[in-house]
């Protein structure tokens, strides 16, 4: 069941019973990513899958990180009542999910940060620039093999054609400005001096062969942060939950429930 969050600015599904559990989808992807863990999450949560600013029926902002986290603010909290919220996000849905921690503390009970991190390195920025610039002068389609390789290993990409035509097509669905605006976002972003003030336990995953955000990041942020708990998932890369839901739902386990 879908509905309209935030002064019905943000869409998102909501499934189940229980503890309020959001899911937030990369850049690079959308909400479907998490449709096959969903039904697992549902059994014991309120899962709840929005679509970010800009993404599917969600109303665009203007501004960068900040403001998108805010607008989810507003979502998370009416959503969740006065229930505690537990807020999963992976790739840009985690450095929104993490702004958001740092800007609202009392937001969220639990994180759970996937394959994200709180600062890129020089070349991790300039691969934003490229994309955002390339994307400008010749469209999201002359960016599409670079995004999926961002997301999936070629060896993976060969042997799951029907999911690559799948997620290229999601990706081709992105509004370009809203894409432009994130990579900008990202390639300027440091949360570093941060992350002292999330005080909820999180749980940090990365994919072992994720080239988008490298397993470094991850084991900067989980070291950053005062309640973190790092787990690398095997033979995955920047979208485990997709690539390997029984694993990524296996590294939940004992953190989640």
């Amino acid at each position: 069941m879908d509905r309209l969050l935030a002064n019905g600015t943000v869409n998102a599904a909501q499934s189940g019973e229980g503890a309020p559990l959001f899911l937030f989808h990369s850049l690079l992807s959308d909400r479907a990513s998490f449709d096959a863990i969903v039904p697992e999450l549902e059994g014991s949560f309120r899962t709840i899958v929005p679509e970010l600013p800009g993404f599917g029926r969600s109303r665009a902002v203007g501004g960068g990180l900040i403001v998108v986290a805010d607008r989810m603010a507003e979502a998370v909290k009416e959503a969740a009542g006065r229930a505690p919220a537990i807020v999963l996000g992976n790739g840009y849905g985690g450095f929104v999910a993490l702004q958001m921690a740092i800007r609202h503390p009392e937001i969220a009970s639990k994180l759970v940060l996937a394959d994200c991190g709180a600062a890129f390195s020089e070349p991790g920025r300039e691969a934003f620039r490229n994309m955002a610039m390339v994307s400008r002068q010749k469209g999201l389609e002359a960016i599409t093999d670079v995004a999926m390789r961002r997301l999936f290993a070629p060896e993976f990409q060969e042997r799951h054609p029907e999911l690559m035509r799948d997620r290229r097509e999601a990706f081709l669905r992105t509004d370009p400005d809203v894409f432009r605006s994130a990579c900008d976002a990202l390639a300027s972003l440091d949360l570093r001096p941060e992350l002292a003030a999330v005080k909820v336990p999180a749980l940090v995953l990365v994919g072992e062969h994720d080239e988008a955000t490298p397993p470094p990041m991850s084991h900067e942020l989980a070291a950053g942060l005062p309640r973190a708990e790092l787990k690398v998932i095997p033979g995955c890369a920047h979208v485990p939950q997709l690539q390997s839901p029984r694993q990524f739902l296996g590294a939940l386990k004992g953190f989640l429930l």
